[in-house]
């Protein structure tokens, strides 16, 4: 019997019960009262006048209204670069230690600085995640096995005296001691900075280990798994990790990677979503029923939200300056918003560059929709990612197929406009055939898609690559592994590079 498992799922179900969710509109008011009063002697609290802000009737009104929103350029041009520099008491009070690189889908490679508070708060947000565990059925035996967590190295490099790495090596290089017993794949294999040379470490160490369940982004969990299943020469992942049941996707939506990753297993898992972006831990699912994600109301980053509606925005894919902005409380269901965060590490009415919609109010629970910049809107489409991978999941029902990645742009041909898709698939396809059905597919579900087809958008073409062309482009763009995504939607210029690149490798 598993004792100490029992032991633990006990202590997890009493927390779930002891501690209640808080309202969320009144927590988030508490987080922006606290933001405020703990930087309002910080340089950025003095420009902003915190202190009138603090004694104003309306809080959040008085916020909004003085305070600009920002992008990463602006803040990091106005701001930031003084804390990369070394500089204290800048955005948030004393000295930061730590700084998040983030290669980005839509900019150049980012340094958002990482307080120790933010750290504090990402390690909190993950003992609520734990505790949420109580939700799911899981066995008391689950609870005493290994926990392998697919991040970036954790050999951080210095800069001006700042430890920099991606968010998932700096907290992988804090793991409290008392989970270091249940942390895989260790410190010496983590600490390995080609991803290549740490999965086939992993897959040498993968039988000496008893994993329960995994923790990191798709593309790379896929190329992990694999190589496991092929150096141990295994039918699947359950012949070497018969008790594996969980798998803590994040980063980017799993549905499209869910029956390529399923081909790898005995029997499905259990899928569990989070929200952890280099800014801080946003949201997590808590609930079976659902795959939305609960954000985090409580825990140092305060939410705003502007409807992601063409008057808001900026052709640059940025929030206009006099965009409507609206609170926790205000929002509506099934709708599309720019998400704005402050937060324990300096950031203020920042726009991390995602969109979600809210899918239950009552439970602050949303999924993640898009990109401000992966929004395909040239001609008048208007199509966002979750559309473009619901249809991806329509081709693979259709087609009998899995497909692992994908990249689209509206791009000229000659005088017209066309939509151009680059996918990889498992098997062989009749691109013309894929085309027509990813045509056909957009048009059924998008009404703005449907009439830029009879105008501007003259035709729909498909390439089908390997998922590998996609793996290398990244690596030789930015890197390979950690928290690098492969972007959905690409500018024309881009693109042709990405098609450039494409030709000499295939």
């Amino acid at each position: 019997m598993a004792i100490i498992g029992e032991l633990i799922k006990s202590a997890i179900e009493l927390t779930d019960k002891l501690v209640k969710e808080p309202d969320a509109v009144e927590a988030q008011h508490k987080v922006l009262e606290n933001l405020l009063t703990t930087a309002r002697n910080t340089e950025f609290g003095k420009h902003y006048d915190f202190e009138s802000i603090l004694n104003s009737p309306d809080i959040a009104k008085a916020f909004a209204e003085t305070v600009p929103v920002f992008d990463y350029d602006r803040l990091n041009k106005e701001w930031w670069h003084l804390v990369v520099e070394g500089k204290e008491d800048i955005t948030w009070p004393g000295n930061t230690d730590y700084l998040a690189l983030s290669s980005g889908t839509t900019s150049h490679s980012k340094q958002i600085p990482v307080t120790d508070d933010m750290l504090s708060a990402i390690q909190k947000a993950g003992m609520q995640q734990v505790a949420a565990l109580a939700n799911f059925d899981l066995p008391p035996s689950f609870f005493e096995k290994q926990i392998l967590m697919l991040g970036s190295s954790t050999d951080l490099k210095e800069i001006n005296g700042h430890l920099a790495g991606e968010i998932s090596g700096i907290s992988a290089s804090r793991i409290p001691f008392w989970f270091r017993g249940y942390y895989k794949p260790g410190k010496d294999i983590a600490n390995l900075t080609d991803f290549d040379a740490r999965i086939k470490e992993i897959a040498i160490q993968a039988p000496n280990w008893d994993i329960g369940s995994l923790s990191g982004i798709p593309a790379w969990m896929e190329l992990m798994l694999k190589e496991v299943i092929s150096h141990n020469k295994l039918n699947n992942i359950h012949d070497i990790w018969p008790n594996l049941g969980v798998y803590t996707s994040g980063g980017v939506a799993f549905d499209p990677y869910k029956k390529s990753f399923e081909k790898l297993l005995a029997h499905p898992l259990i899928y569990i979503d989070t929200y952890l972006a280099s800014e801080g831990f946003l949201a997590m699912q808590k609930r079976p029923e659902t795959s939305s994600m609960a954000l985090v109301v409580d825990n140092g980053i305060y939410f705003e939200f502007v409807p992601f509606e063409e008057k808001n925005m900026t052709e640059e894919g940025t929030v206009a300056e006099d965009a409507e902005v609206i609170k926790l409380a205000d929002v509506e269901e099934n709708k599309d918003y720019v998400l704005l965060i402050s937060t324990v590490s300096g950031a203020w009415r920042y726009m991390i560059g995602d969109t979600v919609m809210f899918t239950d109010k009552s439970r602050h629970e949303i999924r993640i929709s898009g990109r401000t910049k992966h929004y395909s809107n040239v001609v008048g489409e208007q199509l966002s990612v979750i559309q473009m991978n619901a249809a991806i999941q329509e081709m693979e029902k259709q087609f009998n197929v899995c497909i692992q990645e994908f990249i689209a742009a509206t791009v000229h041909r000659g005088e017209e406009f066309i939509q151009k898709w680059y996918l990889s698939a498992d098997k062989e396809l009749d691109k013309t055939q894929v085309a027509k059905a990813l045509d056909k597919t957009l048009r059924d579900n998008n009404k703005n898609y449907n009439v830029a087809r009879t105008r501007a958008l003259k035709d729909v073409e498909a390439e089908l690559i390997p998922a590998e062309t996609f793996y290398k482009w990244s690596e030789e763009n930015k890197k390979r592994g950690g928290q690098v995504k492969i972007p959905r939607v690409m500018k024309e210029e881009q693109f042709l590079e990405f098609e450039d690149f494409v030709k000499k490798h295939l």
